[in-house]
């Protein structure tokens, strides 16, 4: 076992001395890695805040279920268990006419003409707002709750509801995909890249085989090599992910377009992209190393 974490702290010490010995070739490898993680953690940060739009569009769609305006309070409460009964009802919230009217008469429009209502005279609806646990299920959802007693008219935003959770859903499959052919093309460059700094050292390769070295005390100081340069060129990356996310947070003030469209707060959130990229950095920096040495370990 000792001698196991000798040989490990042996590897991983030159390692150091490689990358610095071979400087001109491992700030290649940095600056490749370092281009590619920048577009893969904007592609996180992307695909991250799509799925957080998505989320909060789903939490605030509410169908609203519009009651016969001669439904009394036995019927709201029939209503209501045969309400709990359908299974895609996440919650439900109750409202008067006469908190409709209340709520609209805090408008100038209708204050004057509203002011004027007595409970008799209301002509407005008791209501519920209904949100659902599946968005996808919304329509079958609002048909059922169409068909209870004493509902009068279901509404939801019928087609524009739909339509936007589908432009979102594969806006969210696009940029998921896109990480992943990313990471896939990271290795692949890091690959090539990591290949010439080891070409340039296959004397030094051919002379540890020749006095008796194993595969794996060979493979070791250029595996751990590949871990540092990958750590070394996610700085890059991490620093933009953390002060370029702030000022862009910062500059729309926390959401695009709309107070529905809101981009996910920094905190934790940089430091989650952070670390995400670092590991990335580090696991393709060794699977590159890996396969770039495997070539010439070969009898």
């Amino acid at each position: 076992m000792m001698k196991l974490f000798r040989m490990f702290g042996r590897s991983i010490r030159d390692a150091f001395k490689s990358v610095i010995r071979n400087f001109s070739l491992s700030i290649a490898s940095i600056s490749c890695i370092s281009i590619t993680l920048i577009i893969v953690a904007a592609s996180i940060i992307a695909s991250s805040n799509v799925n957080n739009f998505t989320t909060l569009i789903e939490k605030d769609v509410t169908i609203v279920a519009f009651m016969n305006r001669d439904t009394n309070k036995e019927g709201l409460k029939t209503f209501e268990t045969e309400l709990s009964k359908i299974k895609n009802v996440a919650s439900v919230k109750y409202k008067s006419k006469e908190e409709s009217k209340e709520m609209m008469k805090e408008s100038d429009l209708f204050a004057s003409t509203m002011g004027e209502w007595s409970e008799k005279d209301n002509p407005l609806r008791d209501s519920y707002l209904i949100k659902v646990k599946d968005i996808e299920k919304i329509k079958a959802t609002a048909a059922s709750i169409k068909n209870l007693e004493n509902v009068e008219v279901v509404d939801y935003g019928e087609g524009m509801v739909e339509k936007l959770v589908s432009a979102f859903s594969l806006i969210e499959k696009i940029s998921v995909l896109l990480v992943l052919v990313l990471i896939i093309v990271t290795v692949f460059l890091i690959v090539n890249t990591i290949k010439l700094t080891i070409f340039s050292r296959q004397r030094e390769i051919s002379i540890m085989r020749v006095v008796g070295a194993s595969n794996f005390s060979i493979k070791t100081p250029f595996v751990i090599e590949g871990m540092v340069i990958g750590a070394l060129g996610s700085i890059v990356p991490i620093i933009v992910i953390i002060y370029g996310y702030l000022a862009l947070y910062n500059h729309f003030e926390g959401q695009l377009f709309s107070p529905l469209i809101k981009l996910i707060k920094p905190t934790p959130f940089i430091y989650q992209t952070s670390i995400a990229v670092l590991l990335i950095g580090i696991v393709v920096g060794m699977i590159g190393s890996s396969k770039a040495v495997r070539k010439y370990l070969k009898v």
